[in-house]
């Protein structure tokens, strides 16, 4: 390490030189004795240690260092070594040492005659405090990943491990120790002493750099680091490198990405390739879904012999229209697509809506390959194959053989499978759920995630982004995005293949690779995505958020009218991280004064069954006009007294009273009863209060995705 005025800066020339050492001899791995010394360079706590070259020497060096030590092979070609017999703990006196450098020595050229020995590490033997694993992983999606967990057979069992794109802020290494399961243990149990936080967060750090730094360091492992209540130090280090550099990914910069997407998503010209008179075909139903859907804009019919299509001039390629185009829409045989997409590229058309299948999904990754490059040679982004096209309500636009949608709103949806982006149509359209655009992208062999998301960033028609994804081509580019994007809209992702089996599924549809889910959960954490379990999740969530005024803060109460309600809305609160407000004496008070004496205040606040409208009037009232309280949840329980619709209305007159008077906070609303509580609940939400009949989940998860936009946004802090 050496200072740069005040700030210790890490000293890059010594790791260089250790790292273009082990590249010229052709290791993939470093001796323990370099990896020792790459941590010293960059300030990450290790033993005292040395290499001694016979037993005399391990005796002296260890009386030095000061006993125990434990002595380990160093040997470029013997990297397991305890399997080998090369390790050696506990040794306690000068007579110990010298005999276990002979032991080890021995054993390690029985196990591997060739290898070269270049000595014994002899290394200060650390006891006590926790042990934890830091370390570092190359993510074929997300790149470089810092990963942290408790050591032994916590982190080998049960697998609870968390990870951060390197390099990770402090914010983000001191959320990776709350981030595993068993976090409280370095908070202190049982009589056992905290852990150094301080410690334990700048290792993270360091070596987050590191990796960063170093992209030829692919794994590096700190196990075990044992931390104290007043350090941390890392027993033992193990550094893998790979020096074959990754294929450089096609990135374009954000303003090409706003201008390209900007004239496909809302153009003032389309081409439809493949267009069509005859009924049934996907060109006529495209044309018909432009015309009847009520876009404004020039629409070009393409036919190699047709003279005019649905009342369209047509043209024989996109080359002989007279005027600009700003999208091409293939509904073309597979075949047919890569010389149509050459015109597109001469024409200077700025994308193309590849609506055709018969390309990666089935094997033909030649056939997808040669569309890729020549979109790159004509600068044409590609949305597809494989695809149903995708819909841009603000201009009518429905480039797509589905059916027309006309219900605009702020939600903007996309989704990777043909399948899903049917259900999220139909779901849409039965909810009478406004949305800006619903997006195929299919094999993504060029637009993807990330590109939507910089395209519906500065798009004023779209408040929500909702995405449905089986892989991420690029995750670090995607969550470098999202991470931007979320702060000032909510980003929904539901991430396909969370389970073995369903990364084999999703692999077998879209020749995606699922990468390790939990990795997939933390990034987007740490990018502020909120993640959908389902695909309900995904709708509702796409929904709701945007009717839901953003909390001031954590304190959530809940108002029912049945005391089992309450019991589920308490466990739905848990499962999705929200804060039921401990009752203060006055409040509780406060709400008694409204309810009968049988009844329960605290929280959940029980009114019983049998109370007419203004009990409900009076405590959900009490419950907005306090400032202590921050959101309400609202259970209703069907009876003769205060039927669905009455109670329905009197909410919205209640929450639209407390609006005109400047107070708004998020309310939702769980309904049991007969059938009417259907209409009831649709009437609430069409008044801005997400409610639903027969569920006390579904109101609750939106409230908590409400919730941890906002946590990750900075609006608010966690609770």
């Amino acid at each position: 390490m050496y200072y740069r005025g005040n700030k210790m800066e890490p000293d890059k020339a010594s790791v260089r030189k250790v790292l273009d050492q082990a590249k010229a001899a052709g290791r993939k791995a470093l001796t323990a004795p370099e990896a020792k010394g790459i941590c010293d360079a960059y300030g990450i706590a290790v033993p005292k240690e040395g290499v001694a070259n016979d037993g005399a020497g391990a005796a002296t060096l260890a009386s030095a260092i000061g006993y125990p030590v434990v002595m380990k092979i160093v040997s470029p070609q013997i990297l397991h070594k305890t399997e080998a017999g090369g390790v050696v703990v506990g040794v306690k006196n000068a007579q110990q040492a010298a005999e276990a450098f002979a032991s080890i020595v021995a054993n390690a050229r029985r196990y591997d005659p060739k290898a070269s020995i270049d000595g014994v590490q002899v290394q200060q033997m650390l006891g006590g405090g926790q042990e934890v694993i830091i370390g570092a992983v190359t993510d074929p999606a997300f790149g470089k990943l810092v990963a942290f967990g408790l050591g032994g057979i916590l982190v080998e069992v049960l697998k609870d491990v968390t990870f951060r794109l390197a390099p990770a802020t402090r914010e983000d290494a001191l959320s990776m120790l709350d981030g595993i399961a068993a976090a409280e243990i370095l908070r202190g149990v049982r009589g056992t002493d905290p852990v150094d936080r301080d410690s334990l967060a700048t290792m993270i750090e360091k070596v987050s750099r590191l990796v960063a730094d170093f992209p030829e360091i692919s794994e590096l492992d700190l196990n075990p680091v044992f931390a104290t209540r007043d350090s941390a130090v890392a027993a033992d280090v193990r550094i893998v490198l790979d020096f074959t550099p990754p294929a450089p990914r096609y990135r374009p910069k954000k303003e090409d990405i706003i201008r390209q997407m900007n004239r496909i998503m809302k153009p003032d010209a389309v081409a439809v390739i493949g267009a069509s008179n005859e009924s049934g075909k996907i060109g006529n139903s495209v044309m018909k879904n432009l015309i009847s859907g009520g876009y404004q804009g020039a629409i070009y019919p393409i036919h190699p012999s047709a003279d005019s299509i649905m009342g369209k001039k047509a043209y024989k390629s996109v080359k002989d229209v007279p005027g600009v185009i700003d999208v091409a829409v293939f509904a073309i045989p597979a075949k047919f697509v890569a010389q149509a997409l050459r015109e597109v590229g001469e024409k200077k058309i700025p994308g193309a809506v590849l609506i055709p299948s018969g390309f990666a999904e089935t094997g033909n990754v030649a056939g997808q390959d040669e569309l890729v490059a020549i979109a790159r040679k004509y600068d044409v982004r590609l949305m597809g194959p494989n695809i149903y096209g995708f819909y841009y309500t603000p201009k009518n636009l429905c480039a797509t053989f589905c059916t027309a949608y006309d219900v605009k709103g702020s939600a903007a949806l996309s989704s990777q499978s043909g399948g899903i982006g049917m259900a999220i149509i139909g779901f849409s359209r039965s909810a009478k759920m406004g949305v800006s655009a619903i997006v195929g992208l299919g094999n993504k062999s060029d637009i993807d995630e990330d590109d939507l998301l910089t395209f519906f960033e500065q798009d004023d028609n779209t408040q929500i982004i909702a995405q449905h994804c089986e892989d991420l081509k690029d995750g670090r580019a995607f969550a470098e995005v999202a991470k931007r994007v979320s702060k000032k809209k909510p980003v929904v992702v539901l991430k396909a293949g969370r389970t073995s089996m369903g990364a084999r599924a999703a692999s077998s549809h879209t020749g995606a690779l699922a990468g390790n889910d939990k990795i997939y959960e933390d990034v987007f954490r740490q990018s502020g995505v909120i993640r959908a379990r389902s695909l309900r999740d995904l709708l509702e969530f796409a929904r709701g958020i945007p009717v839901l005024p953003t909390p001031k803060g954590n304190n959530v109460v809940i108002i029912t009218g049945a005391g089992g309600s309450g019991v589920l809305l308490s466990d739905a609160c848990v499962d999705n991280a929200l804060t039921l407000m401990a009752m203060p004496p006055d409040l509780d008070a406060a709400f008694r004064k409204f309810i009968p004496p049988f009844g329960a205040a605290g929280n959940p606040v029980d009114i019983t069954g049998g109370e007419p409208p203004t009990t409900y009037q009076n405590t959900v009232r009490l419950g907005l006009e306090d400032a202590r309280i921050h959101a309400l949840i609202l259970g209703y329980w069907h009876t003769i007294i205060t039927p669905p619709m009455v109670f329905a209305r009197l909410m919205v007159e209640v929450v639209a009273e407390m609006r005109a008077r400047g107070i708004e906070k998020p309310v939702v609303a769980s309904l049991a009863g007969d059938v009417e509580v259907e209409e009831a609940a649709e009437y609430l939400y069409q008044h801005g209060i997400p409610a639903y009949a027969y569920s006390t989940e579904i109101p609750v998860a939106v409230l908590g995705a409400k919730y941890r936009w906002a946590r990750g946004a900075g609006l608010i802090p966690a609770p």
